[in-house]
């Protein structure tokens, strides 16, 4: 039973090898900021932005991060842990 919890700890959900907390949040954000330049874009300037931009910088970024949780397979828990404690307001000092 004891190696059942040590790979379940070790092995968090992953979503084409970035952990899954991390995947959503890279889509979220950057849906959400493709929506503001886009419509930023569209009403100051007139010109419209191909949305494949956006898709690559998807692919992109979800590379970047790929790379990076190789060596850090719970990057993604930390950060739902620290935005946890920023919700709870929990002062900085506690935050490490």
């Amino acid at each position: 039973m004891r190696q059942q919890v040590l790979k379940a700890l070790a092995n968090p959900p992953r979503i084409f090898y970035v952990p899954y907390y991390l995947a959503v949040l890279n889509f979220v954000v950057q849906f959400i900021g493709f929506i503001a330049i886009y419509l930023t874009a569209l009403l100051v300037f007139g010109v419209e932005i191909p949305p494949l931009l956006f898709l690559l910088s998807v692919i992109f970024v979800h590379m970047i991060l790929a790379i990076y949780s190789r060596s850090d397979p719970q990057i993604g828990q930390i950060i739902l842990a620290k935005i946890q404690l920023f919700k709870r307001k929990i002062p900085r000092r506690l935050v490490a």
